[in-house]
């Protein structure tokens, strides 16, 4: 199951924080306890940077946005027994941009750009859980051993 949402800040704080994109991913997994369910929830951390200079009257100006953001991940796995684990971290893929002029005022826009990318999105939530399957399954082992040595 895949969704995408765009959520915007408090109008009171629209001007100090970005947008936030929120990307929800599920996936099961067989493991020798068990079927277990995870459960992953991104969210997109957009860093902006400001570039160039504001040109005199009557020169072109090179002031500009450079965007990149970076997926931060949450995931919830559940056994069939009911245990359950966390993790959090951050992808090291990214996606980027710009846009002319300042960064304050670019923020909207920054946003819809990233939301238009949903499908590379949806892609890169899916790689980073299958990426995390090996972590989960050695999480699980642990689990699962300390469970049957306890």
């Amino acid at each position: 199951m895949l969704a995408l949402t765009l959520g915007l800040a408090a109008p009171a704080m629209a001007r100090d924080v970005a947008p936030a994109v929120t990307i929800d991913h599920s996936a099961q997994l067989d493991h020798h306890s068990g079927p277990v369910t995870a459960r992953y929830r991104g969210a997109l951390l957009v860093d902006h940077r400001q570039i160039g200079a504001v040109a005199p009257a009557g020169r072109a100006s090179s002031l500009r946005c450079h965007w990149t953001a970076q997926l931060a991940v949450d995931r919830h796995a559940t056994t069939a027994r009911g245990a359950t684990t966390q993790r959090s971290f951050v992808s090291d893929r990214s996606l980027s941009g710009h846009r002319p002029g300042w960064c304050a005022g670019q923020r909207d826009a920054i946003a819809r750009d990233v939301a238009a990318q949903s499908n590379a999105l949806d892609r890169h939530i899916q790689a980073v859980a299958r990426e995390d399957h090996d972590i989960l399954r050695a999480e699980l082992d642990r689990l699962h051993g300390s469970v049957a040595a306890g």
